[in-house]
């Protein structure tokens, strides 16, 4: 049988690079599901996105990092440490996934195809016609690397976002969504223009240097 000793070679420099990858550590250290928390971490202190009592509804979230981060910042602060993982909780977090998720106390959990009619039906159901005050969408497709089709499969996933967000954030709300760069990318923050009043990009330092992965951020949905 013959073996790939360059596929081993790249697994274990991944390894060893997760392994020591300081957001890993802390992740590890302060409970998180994942990493990503301290991307939406940092997006949040860097445009303080959100605050207790807010509407917030988390596309993708699986394992549930975002939701976490979430769920501890809507908690209220005790001693000056922030928010508790448990317990009281000030606001509404609505999660969905296509992927299980384990449950997070407070996060309502919806697990189902975005891309489903009858699954953006039941999140509207559990949202009984709030307004939401943040979307965050971590969706991604799974990609084939082919290009031109993982770019068409990411602009669809942020077309649902956005056509979602349009519906159902206050005149003031925001959506942030990751987005990659390359094909497609410029046609991306130009849809993002024409949806939102306001677009910055942001690249947290938590994303690793050599992820194309970006985000979008929208504020205040251009309507009729």
């Amino acid at each position: 049988m013959k073996i790939n000793t360059k596929s081993r070679k790249v697994n274990k420099a991944w390894l060893q690079d997760h392994l020591n990858d300081p957001y890993v550590k802390m992740a590890q250290r302060e409970g998180y599901r994942a990493r990503a928390a301290f991307k939406l971490k940092e997006i949040d202190e860097g445009f303080r996105l959100f605050r207790p009592g807010q509407v917030v509804v988390d596309l993708g979230s699986a394992p549930g990092a975002w939701s976490q981060y979430l769920r501890r910042r809507f908690a209220p602060k005790v001693a000056g440490t922030g928010g508790a993982a448990v317990g009281e909780l000030q606001g509404t977090l609505v999660a969905l996934d296509l992927l299980p998720m384990e449950p997070i106390e407070g996060v309502q959990f919806i697990q189902g195809d975005f891309r489903e009619e009858s699954v953006v039906a039941e999140l509207e159901a559990v949202l009984g016609g709030r307004p939401v005050d943040v979307v965050v969408s971590d969706m991604a497709p799974n990609l084939s690397g082919i290009e031109v089709s993982d770019a068409a499969r990411i602009e669809h996933l942020i077309e649902l976002a956005i056509d979602f967000a349009m519906r159902h954030l206050r005149p003031d709300g925001v959506l942030v969504a990751k987005v990659f760069h390359g094909s497609g990318y410029s046609q991306l923050v130009e849809r993002f223009k024409r949806a939102f009043r306001t677009v910055k990009p942001c690249k947290p330092k938590a994303s690793r240097d050599r992820s194309s992965e970006t985000f979008l951020i929208g504020w205040g949905p251009r309507r009729p």
